[in-house]
């Protein structure tokens, strides 16, 4: 630990540095797993706390469910919360965020002389080609993916996932407009940056981008998703620390110079982060369109913001956003039904923090009281009185579950199911969250689950249940390294049984219904 992180300790204690540590996780295994971005107060770097303060209540009482966040200002921490039962050891899935690496993955092939953002897409794949190659897709670049103005009228993505060669289906979708001159958001686009990557340099962009980006940054036990013929998904898929996005914006902040070596070109982050191609407006928008953050240019697999700033970002409230002005750097993951509004609170109480004429030291005191206890709501319960182990044979279903048995103690409840080819097991805290790992089957974890691919099968989970009334228990399932969780919610009626899954992505994308079937069963042994 430097010296500048001794101090910080010293001066406002361990806890405040996670803020948000719950049941489960050890300090000193947290001490030993700490990164080296070095630690300040906001005080110490001209920044108002109590600004901060404002801003960590204003999330409190938002729709916005916060996981966590993480202010620099001059290349230190000056402020950092996760709220349980989140911790900063935990990867966190970063879905459309994974752009911005897959960009910079670009960005080291030009600077190895690999290939030029000009060259034409069709080149790289010529055994792919359709039978007809149209005017539109010969003037296809590189540099066209990069700024989601491919042409298409739609995204690809969802009709690339239901085939096993995706860049071929990619290439044999139609197009609408000339390449270069229309902006839609399109994740295939980002896609096919991966494969030309990985057809250019041999590696999945993951393992290009670890020597030349992840081990400088000392970024370690990021993953990726691949599609089905192993290739990184590019535009969604990754998964890496809190810090880990810190690292990665300060790094593009400092224009590609870390430790002093310039791991990026200075001129690959100006051309990365520089306003390239305007997004059509709103038929009927909800605000002027000087104020939408999603109207302020696009880059390449970056956002132009609001303020002069950048962002790269993600569904559900996955953001690093980049202040050149302030020299600061703001990162956040969560899940959100609302990302504009998670950008304007930032834009109102983070942003006029760094005008701060007079630092009060004292705020830290209140700032470390506040960010202190940061968790997500738990609910407690009793157990009813004539409950402690039942067990039910479930009807056939799609699930493939065969029985379910249920035992409640003090503090704790075990849920043991037997299935057609696995069992599982679960351990829920009553009143706290119980951490653990899970293979329970029917829940992709993701908006855009990928086909026949590599997903995430072991999942780690902190598990919370308890009564909403004496014939209902209710089981709160975070997926503690993705945004979301399951509701599973338990109806006894006799010696009938009632279970409903609800997954959170249906709270935060309308188009996400869960099709998971009600499961019915009868108590009897097992």
């Amino acid at each position: 630990m430097g010296s500048t992180r001794r101090a910080f300790v010293a001066q406002i204690g361990l806890s405040s540095l996670y803020f948000g540590l719950g049941a489960g996780f050890s300090k000193d295994f947290l001490l030993k797993t700490n990164s080296s971005l070095p630690r300040s107060t906001p005080a110490a770097q001209g920044v108002d706390a109590a600004r901060i303060i404002n801003f960590i209540e204003a999330i409190n009482q938002s729709k916005h469910e916060f996981h966590s966040f993480m202010l620099l200002r001059h290349g230190q921490v000056i402020a950092e919360a996760w709220w349980a039962p989140y911790a900063p050891e935990l990867r966190h899935t970063m879905y459309s965020m994974s752009k911005s690496f897959a960009s910079t993955a670009v960005g080291f092939a030009v600077m190895e002389g690999k290939l030029k953002v000009t060259d034409q897409v069709i080149k790289f794949f010529p055994e792919s080609l359709p039978a007809n190659i149209s005017p539109e897709l010969q003037q296809l670049t590189i540099k066209d993916l990069l700024t989601m103005s491919v042409g298409h009228e739609v995204d690809t993505s969802q009709a690339m996932r239901k085939e096993e060669d995706w860049v071929r289906a990619f290439l044999a979708f139609p197009f609408k407009y000339k390449p270069g001159t229309q902006f839609l958001y399109n994740s295939g686009a980002t896609y096919m940056c991966s494969a030309i990557v990985q057809k250019v340099t041999g590696q999945k962009i993951v393992d290009y981008l670890k020597p030349r980006l992840f081990d400088p940054l000392q970024i370690e036990g990021m993953d990726w998703e691949t599609c089905p013929k192993g290739i990184n998904v590019g535009g969604w898929g990754l998964r890496v620390k809190t810090e880990d996005l810190a690292k990665f914006g300060q790094l593009f902040l400092q224009k590609g110079l870390w430790n002093g070596k310039q791991l990026v070109s200075k001129e690959w982050v100006e051309e990365a982060t520089s306003f390239k191609i305007q997004q059509p407006a709103p038929e009927k928008p909800t605000r002027p369109n000087a104020e939408n953050d999603w109207l302020q240019g696009y880059c390449y697999q970056f956002w132009r913001c609001r303020n002069n700033a950048y962002r790269g970002d993600g569904a559900n409230g996955q953001y690093t956003i980049v202040m050149p002005e302030q020299d600061a750097v703001l990162v956040i993951t969560s899940e959100s039904p609302n990302m504009q509004g998670q950008l304007d609170l930032v834009w109102e109480h983070i942003l006029p923090a760094f005008d701060a004429r007079n630092s009060d030291a004292s705020a830290i005191t209140n700032l470390k009281s506040k960010t202190a206890g940061l968790a997500l709501p738990l609910e407690k319960s009793e157990i009813p009185a004539p409950w402690s182990k039942r067990s039910f044979q479930l009807e056939p279903n799609e699930m493939g579950l065969k029985s379910i048995k249920l035992a409640f103690s003090k503090g704790k409840c075990t849920l043991d199911w037997q299935g057609e080819k696995e069992n599982y097991s679960m351990s829920a805290g009553l009143g706290a969250w119980k951490f653990g790992e899970t293979t329970f089957p029917g829940n992709a974890l993701t908006v855009k689950p990928t086909s026949r691919a590599s997903g995430i099968r072991l999942k780690k989970t902190a598990i919370n249940g308890y009564w909403k009334d004496e014939n209902t228990f209710v089981l709160v399932l975070r997926y503690i390294e993705s945004p979301h969780h399951d509701l599973l919610t338990f109806n006894f009626t006799g010696d009938q049984l009632e279970l409903s899954f609800k997954n959170s992505l249906t709270r935060v994308n309308a188009n996400n219904k869960d099709v998971r079937p009600i499961l019915k069963g009868r108590a009897g042994s097992i």
